[in-house]
């Protein structure tokens, strides 16, 4: 009796089908090497890719060094920045749909925090639309994720694609994206929240037992928000490229990240990830701190000096109010955002790269 297998995409399972229906289904694209599968009979889920014979690996060219070996840290920045390059315009409207109603929200949030503003028709409406640009920016978060998921995967393997079939293929992975959105930055917002609130427990502890408690507790904040970090360091892949549901993106995203324990540490995905974390963050910074500069240098001299907590958090919310349109601050965040794609790139050829290699079976 013939093998025959179940497809699960995006949580839907199709079949029994059996290996000849399954490679038709590759070939029309409608099977992609990351899709889960399993046999009919069996309850042990794996990837299309394990399944011999039916994704092949490219016959090795002369060219080849070392068909086998994972690329190294510098070859994926460099084939970061080509892709990036070849499909600059297309990463430039992925960016379009969320910079532009950002940029808007912004400049109406200026207009409303004039002390000249009076409550009026105009300014309910100009309140109106503030809101309406930051919720179409929230909403078009998912799709410029999914957006650069696909135009990379597509680039990377010399495959163009029209924007409009970019937008579309991108827009199927809204529901599950913004699902993950939602839950993937509501945890880190939850322990950055927490991890503030003990600093504050830090800086009004009236007793030395009080001040070591919150330090203990910072610290076991700061390790569940690593953990969290590098168990949805490849959320994106697995959601967008993938398109597992959203228990199996988490469980999978946290086994690939710890995967290749065999390898050298700057080899293993989770260490490769971070250091690309890092990088932007580091980019993120530097743009930042030029208009923040004099604030943080307020907000330290304060934190120094006042003895009352309250009198602290009173002048601290003072310094914070907005003094209108910042246009150096708008032009750094400009570029950020243009430059931006590059770290999705950099994740997508990074997930590749992990699953062609000490890939688990999932």
């Amino acid at each position: 009796m013939p093998e025959e297998w179940i497809v699960r995409v995006q949580g839907r399972e199709y079949g029994p089908i059996d290996l000849e229906t399954l490679q038709e289904w590759k070939n029309e694209g409608r099977v992609l090497p990351a899709n889960e599968v399993r046999q009919a009979d069996a309850d042990l889920w794996t990837t299309a890719d394990k399944i011999p014979g039916l994704f092949p690996p490219p016959p090795p060219t002369l060219n080849d060094e070392s068909v086998d070996r994972r690329q190294s840290f510098s070859e994926i920045l460099a084939k970061t920045l080509r892709i990036y390059r070849k499909g600059f315009l297309q990463f430039l409207g992925l960016t379009a749909i969320v910079v532009v109603p950002s940029i808007c929200a912004q400049l109406s949030s200026t207009a409303l925090a004039s002390p000249n503003t009076e409550m009026d028709f105009q300014t309910l409406l100009a309140a109106m639309f503030n809101l309406g640009m930051l919720l179409l920016s929230v909403a078009a978060w998912p799709v410029y994720i999914a957006g650069i998921q696909i135009l990379t995967s597509e680039l990377s393997a010399d495959r163009p694609i029209a924007m409009f079939d970019l937008f579309q293929r991108a827009l199927r992975s809204w529901p599950r994206v913004a699902l993950l959105c939602f839950l993937v930055y509501g945890v880190f917002f939850l322990l950055l929240v927490l991890a503030l609130g003990i600093l504050l427990m830090v800086l009004v502890g009236a007793s030395l037992l009080t001040i070591l408690l919150a330090l203990a507790l910072l610290a076991l904040q700061v390790w569940m928000f690593g953990r969290w970090f590098i168990n949805v360091l490849f959320w994106q892949q697995f959601s967008v490229l993938a398109q597992s549901d959203i228990p199996g993106v988490l469980r999978r995203s946290k086994e690939l990240a710890r995967s290749g324990r065999n390898l050298p540490w700057f080899q293993r995905p989770s260490w490769r990830g971070t250091f690309l974390a890092s990088l932007w963050f580091g980019f993120v910074l530097v743009l930042s701190i030029g208009p923040e500069w004099s604030m943080m240098q307020s907000y330290f001299h304060e934190a120094m000096t006042a003895q009352d907590p309250q009198a602290l958090l009173q002048s601290l919310s003072a310094n914070s109010k907005p003094a209108g349109l910042d246009l150096l601050r708008l032009v750094l965040g400009l570029l950020q955002a243009v430059v931006h794609p590059l770290l999705g790139i950099a994740f997508v050829l990074l997930y590749f790269d992990s699953l062609g290699g000490d890939a688990p079976r999932l």
